[in-house]
């Protein structure tokens, strides 16, 4: 999962931090998700599910009120936002997700599927929302490519988090990489429709504008490939959001596969993308979104994964730019 045209800029942005174009045409060309993971909450909403005492329960959507659950898709592998453990959901954003279930009262339900297929799978229905550490840029409001040609409707996005792009490399950094200029000529691993993708394209040519070599960027279906290139030494360096290389340098392999180099470039909002049809949907999101900033729990949540780093003061509809 910033707000800039690129995952970040000539430098750097990241899908914590804004989805670039390519990502955007993947995510609206794409038909399916790929294989599913279902996963409920046992975060006690389904108590409040069957009932109107939530305080914001009213401004949900009738449909949604019947059926007391929010459809709600991800890509579980961006820990700490969204993965699997022991055969659930978990992480900042499904916590985020059921303290927003307990001011609407309903449960949210989360799919997983492919990344670069949740706003397809979104505006076909079969999901109310996607969940997924997804930054919000006008390409994807306006359902853009990276030319300015329209694939596709666009979502709304709720802005609950920001984040920016970070370069991350193997432990002791073998090739000195500071940050994602230092990538000219070498070979860099991504995941596959996402603004980091787009922040090495815009990257690159950069490099080959300013006489240098372009960038090898070799793309995956999902993160975990990725990381597995650059821990192997097949590519010199990974970009991602920087919430996620920072918990991934401090997790795998108890510390000692990866380090995070360089600041975090061009944070910007991730938002929860909803059909932009489903105005009700994003009027009672962003409520929910402001309530638990109000009341306490989002920073609670915040603390407890260690993602203080992303806290917003207010909810913003379509703050991306």
């Amino acid at each position: 999962m910033t707000a800039s045209s690129t995952r970040r800029t000539t430098a750097a942005r990241s899908r914590l931090a804004a989805v670039g174009s390519i990502a955007v045409a993947g995510a609206l060309i794409l038909t399916g998700c790929g294989d599913q993971t279902d996963s409920g909450n046992d975060s006690g909403s389904k108590e409040s599910a069957s009932s109107s005492k939530a305080p914001l329960f009213d401004k949900l959507p009738a449909d949604i009120q019947k059926a007391g659950v929010i459809k709600a898709g991800t890509n579980a592998e961006y820990a700490p936002m969204e993965y699997q453990e022991g055969g659930k959901i978990v992480g900042v954003d499904i916590d985020i997700a059921n303290a927003l279930g307990e001011q609407l009262g309903v449960e949210f339900k989360f799919t997983s599927g492919s990344f670069d297929g949740l706003i397809t799978a979104l505006n076909s229905g079969r999901y109310d929302l996607a969940m997924s550490s997804m930054t919000d840029t006008k390409q994807r409001q306006e359902g853009l490519d990276d030319k300015g040609k329209k694939l596709g409707p666009g979502v709304d996005f709720v802005d609950y988090f920001k984040a920016g792009t970070a370069v991350y490399v193997a432990k002791g950094n073998p090739k000195g990489i500071k940050s994602i200029e230092d990538l000219c000529g070498q070979t860099a691993a991504v995941q596959r429709g996402t603004t980091y993708e787009a922040a090495l394209q815009t990257q690159s040519k950069a490099c080959t504008k300013d006489g240098k070599k372009k960038i090898n960027i070799e793309s995956f279906e999902n993160d975990t490939e990725a990381q597995t290139r650059v821990k192997s030494g097949g590519a010199v360096a990974g970009v991602n959001d920087y919430p996620v290389a920072v918990d991934l340098a401090r997790k795998a392999d108890g510390g000692n596969a990866f380090e995070v180099v360089g600041e975090q470039v061009d944070a910007g909002p991730f938002g929860i993308a909803v059909n932009k049809d489903n105005k009700e949907l994003t009027s009672a999101l962003e409520a929910a979104v402001n309530a638990i900033i109000e009341d306490g729990t989002y920073k609670k949540i915040l603390d407890k994964w260690g993602a203080q780093s992303g806290a917003i003061d207010k909810a913003a509809v379509n703050g991306g730019k």
